[in-house]
């Protein structure tokens, strides 16, 4: 059986290099990037468009299908195949639900801009402290 690797991405350069360590290190693993469109919320401009929609869902896929072909175009440099999956609500806690699946996490140190880390808070943090499984950090 092989090895698991939940690898959360935002729009960030950490976020792709995360990506990249775990392709790079990991070659034999089963990969999933996943992408966490946030609840809505007056400092989340996307999210809250996405949560109005009427259907909500369709909205955090069409958001985050640019990011997850970003990821699948990464993944092919290295001739493998990812999955992708697309969830919505607040990041850390998706993350660390949805790590359960899976054996490890990669990771970026932390998101795609300052506003963000301020507002929204250190996901990274939040999932290295709280994650059932071992988490890699990549800066």
């Amino acid at each position: 059986m092989s090895l698991r690797v939940l690898v959360p991405m935002d729009d960030s350069k950490l976020a792709e290099r995360a990506l990249r360590y775990a392709l790079e290190t990991l070659p034999d693993a089963e990969i999933t990037v996943l992408h966490v469109v946030g609840g809505p919320s007056p400092m989340m401009g996307e999210a809250t468009r996405v949560a109005l929609e009427d259907d909500a869902e369709r909205g955090g896929d069409e958001a985050a299908e640019k990011l997850l072909e970003t990821a699948r175009d990464i993944a092919a440099e290295y001739d493998v195949e990812i999955q992708t999956r697309v969830a919505t609500g607040h990041p850390a806690r998706q993350i660390v639900d949805i790590a359960e699946d899976f054996d490890t996490v990669v990771i970026g140190s932390h998101g795609s801009s300052v506003v963000e880390r301020l507002f929204v808070g250190n996901v990274t943090e939040t999932v290295f402290r709280r994650c059932p499984v071992p988490v890699t950090v990549v800066r």
